[in-house]
């Protein structure tokens, strides 16, 4: 386990990183008894730093939803991160948003569902029921995930490992939604479908039932993995479930058009 110290440290280097674009070596590589629960340490100390600057918290992401991206991982459960107002970008019907390019490092794009609650969701022994029962809406979203601790390590081209990515606030970075919104118990949840073309090709299509079969399954456990930190999810937050297609690497000039059928779209582009 890391010191105070330590973790103070490598938060301050996240910080900086995001604000100077350099990628950080892998923490793991440097510090190899470094632990899942070091991870989300380090991840809460970079965000109190965001919150010193003015930013606030909007709400949570689930990542690593995929029985495939958890074997890869080497764990077997999701991870998380923190929302902030900063990440936010909102598309109105018909637009083709602008998100500067600048902002990111090497941004990747995924396609999810984001629940936005009306009600509090305290854990632990939140369920599916409960979850329903506190979302307002269900809109379809965007992440935009960044590698603030590079991807590949600069020397030996070892993929970070799940200790990485969870200090790096679950390697979220941008949110888009914009699109409808929808009763959560009146969709059909797990056969919400999403079709992601980037520069007018197809390059990923998905079902929310790729999301541990039913999306709200994630958000249930999200509020049992806050409470012993002592937070929940609060009335107003956005909560994404987590991606149901891989993520796509983007660049500046790349434009982006997310089909979710009757559920609306999504449009953007790198500039």
């Amino acid at each position: 386990m890391l010191t105070e110290g330590q973790i103070q440290a490598l938060a301050a280097e996240l910080h900086a990183s995001e604000k100077s674009r350099q990628p950080v070596e892998h923490f793991s590589k440097r510090f190899p008894g470094m632990t899942v629960a070091d991870g989300y340490r380090i991840g809460r100390a970079w965000v109190a730093l965001q919150l010193n600057e003015g930013r606030k918290i909007i709400g949570h992401k689930i990542g690593l939803t995929s029985r495939a991206m958890q074997i890869s991982s080497q764990i077997d459960e999701p991870d998380y991160g923190t929302l902030l107002d900063s990440m936010l970008f909102t598309c109105k019907p018909g637009q083709v948003l602008e998100i500067p390019a600048q902002r990111f490092i090497a941004p990747r794009v995924e396609v999810e569902l984001a629940f936005v609650l009306k009600s509090e969701l305290k854990g632990p022994d939140i369920g599916v029921e409960q979850v329903l029962a506190a979302t307002e809406y269900v809109t379809p979203a965007i992440e935009i995930i960044d590698a603030r601790i590079e991807q590949f390590d600069r020397h030996t081209r070892a993929m970070r490992k799940v200790q990485d990515t969870i200090s790096d606030n679950a390697a979220n970075a941008g949110i888009v939604v914009g699109a409808g919104r929808f009763d959560a118990r009146a969709i059909d949840r797990a056969w919400v479908g999403a079709i992601l073309r980037q520069n007018g090709v197809v390059e990923e299509t998905g079902l929310a039932a790729g999301v541990q079969g039913d999306p709200a399954i994630g958000i249930a456990w999200l509020a049992g993995k806050l409470a012993p930190w002592g937070e929940s999810l609060q009335a107003g937050q956005i909560v994404l479930a987590g991606s149901f297609t891989r993520p796509v690497a983007a660049k500046a000039g790349d434009a982006f058009e997310a089909d979710y059928g009757p559920l609306g779209k999504l449009a953007f582009k790198f500039v």
